[in-house]
């Protein structure tokens, strides 16, 4: 499952609009809820990131990113 995340670089600094970012990752899940929440962990894990938003891609949405987008998959290490 392939969602689009909006984010913070850092999580200690106070949320600005300017300061947001995306990526998109591909989870190994089933379920929004299940990949949601494999997703936040793993990026709470590896980096100092300010998750605003998660957004699971499927169908029209995920063609639309392909087409519309800079559109790359983003490994957390």
């Amino acid at each position: 499952m392939i969602f689009k995340v909006f984010y913070q670089e850092n999580k200690d600094t106070t949320p600005r609009r300017e300061n947001t970012y995306s990526m998109y990752v591909e989870v190994d899940a089933t379920e929004v809820l299940e990949g949601t929440i494999l997703l936040r962990e793993l990026i709470m894990s590896k980096t100092n990131y300010r998750i605003e938003f998660m957004d699971a891609l499927t169908g029209g949405a995920l063609e639309y990113e392909k087409e519309n987008a800079p559109f790359k998959l983003t490994e957390i290490k």
